[in-house]
């Protein structure tokens, strides 16, 4: 399968003016992103898709309405090169303590919260859609639709979020975030490989057991993976000798468990997130402090310009000429499927959410453990918006090749657009005002109270890891509270990890506080 760009000009003109183009099209996102920087609400992927349609426009006048594209790619592109490197940041940048800590919770939003909206989207969608009479979709296209739009894309929320005023908000967030595009994926990839035309009980639960499996499987990997990494780094002491090879290693390692869990028929994406995790606890302690500043900065340098490349195409698509031949047939049919769709998005995040958030609360016993009914509001909204993974299953599910015939097919691929882009550009927009109507920020700090608050954030630092002290043991001034020891038993799950992860993974794997100091490799000497 070609996963390469296509180019749309002249063939022997096209590459170079196409991709320099382009290119410059990405430094324009990042440098009118980085002026709109104090406008929080007015993130990269506002600005690209704004980008994206303002340069779709010209290109539309200037090949006289025969294209809007600089390039175009394989949907595979988006699952082998784009989709990894943003998946890895986040499970390497995740912090692990309060990940795990709601670990329960985000699971019940993300895995089953996603099964939920995925149901009522799938139902709705294949009793609405027939009203509309807008061709021949089968049930697997019905089932594709509801794990397509069951996929969010929770960044404009965690962008005016505030990780210190709001930490257990932004965990739940930013966990199911990641949690809901997994399960999507896997649900999607399930229903490719079923025969659906004639759905039996029997067949239902085939679906579910492989679903389960392909949860269990991707997990296995990654973390497989990602501890081969650590064992391999610490061992050999790459460092001493290399810090480009340390570096190059942790890159490849964590793609090969990407292209692996392909290769398997597995989630990659869930194997990467893993990998991430593993390699973020112990294989980063046991580099040199240059590979550690190296990685985490090439890390999410990747992440964020597959982001930007993402959003600034998306923009050029909902352009395309090809599609809005074929919809403006029928507009009145592509509108009401973009309203169905929307609806339904809205109705599902709704039916999981809420009630979801009544469990969780049914089992915590502190009243600061429990999701209070704005912050609710705000987990509901923060998975109204659909991105860059509802547009590439889109694409792979109606689509070949980026482009299609069918009427059908292109009323779904243009009304997937309209939802993406209506609800990024509006909900987007609106997501910082909701955020300071529903939480209003607290009162500015006396200098006493920041010394305070510094002292309760010590053990809290960057890239998810507890501080080195607390480690090894170290006691650091905390306000001492009858509530605070009630609330915070000793024998939880967190702790009882933290006394195996010491007593028999650390000594194996390394990690912070079990890893010898590594120095940088000396400066190659110069010849003249």
């Amino acid at each position: 399968m070609n996963f390469g760009l296509r180019m749309v000009s002249e063939p022997d003109q096209a590459p170079i003016h196409s991709i320099t183009l382009f290119v410059a099209l990405l430094c324009a996102c990042i440098l009118i992103g980085h002026l709109l920087e104090k406008h929080r609400w007015i993130n990269e992927s506002i600005t690209a898709l704004a980008i994206g349609l303002c340069t779709g426009t010209l290109i539309l006048l200037t090949t006289q309405g025969r294209s809007s594209h600089i390039l175009l790619f394989d949907e595979q592109l988006f699952f082998i090169y784009l989709l990894p490197p943003i998946i890895f940041n986040a499970g390497f940048q995740v912090k692990k303590k309060q990940f795990f800590r709601n670990f329960m919770t985000i699971m019940l939003f993300g895995a089953v919260g996603t099964l939920i909206s995925f149901i009522i989207i799938s139902l709705g969608t294949a009793q609405l859609f027939k009203k509309l009479d807008i061709g021949f979709l089968d049930t697997v296209d019905y089932l594709g639709l509801g794990a397509i739009f069951s996929a969010t894309d929770s960044v404009c929320t965690l962008q005016v979020l505030d990780q210190e005023e709001t930490p257990l908000l932004y965990s739940l967030v930013f966990g199911e975030g990641v949690v809901n595009d997994a399960t999507s994926i896997v649900l999607f990839n399930a229903i490719l490989r079923f025969d659906l035309s004639h759905i039996t009980s029997s067949s239902a639960i085939h679906l579910l057991g492989n679903f389960f499996y392909l949860f269990g499987a991707s997990t296995a990997l990654g973390i497989a993976v990602g501890l081969i990494s650590a064992y391999i780094i610490k061992k050999l002491y790459f460092g001493r000798h290399s810090t480009d090879r340390e570096v190059a290693l942790m890159i490849l390692m964590a793609y090969l468990s990407y292209i692996m869990a392909e290769l398997f028929n597995l989630s990659g994406i869930l194997t990467v997130f893993f990998c991430g995790i593993l390699m973020s606890h112990y294989t980063w302690h046991n580099v040199s402090e240059s590979s550690r500043v190296t990685t985490k900065h090439a890390f999410a340098t990747m992440s964020f310009i597959s982001e930007i490349f993402i959003f600034l195409y998306v923009g050029m698509d909902a352009l395309d000429i090809e599609k809005w031949k074929i919809v403006s047939k029928s507009p009145g049919k592509s509108i009401g499927v973009s309203s169905i769709l929307l609806g339904l998005v809205l109705v599902g995040r709704a039916a999981s959410i809420f009630p979801l958030s009544f469990i969780s609360n049914l089992t915590k016993k502190s009243q600061s453990d429990k999701i209070g009914f704005k912050q609710q509001i705000v987990i509901w909204w923060a998975g109204l918006m659909r991105g860059a993974v509802s547009m590439a299953l889109a694409y792979n599910q109606f689509t070949r090749s980026g482009h299609t015939q069918l009427q059908e097919n292109a009323i779904m691929i243009t009304s997937t657009i309209t939802v993406v882009l209506f609800s990024t550009v509006v909900f987007g927009l609106l997501t910082k005002p909701l955020i300071s109507f529903l939480l209003p920020r607290k009162h500015t700090m006396l200098p006493s109270d920041l010394t305070n608050l510094k002292l309760l954030n010590l053990p809290l630092l960057a890239n998810g890891q507890d501080s080195e002290s607390d480690m090894n043991g170290d006691h650091i001034p905390r306000p001492v509270s009858l509530r605070m020891l009630l609330t915070t038993p000793s024998h939880t799950v967190h702790h009882l990890w933290r006394k195996f992860d010491d007593s028999f993974m650390r000594p194996v794997f390394g990690g912070r506080g079990f890893t010898a100091h590594v120095h940088d490799s000396p400066p190659e000497r110069i010849i003249h």
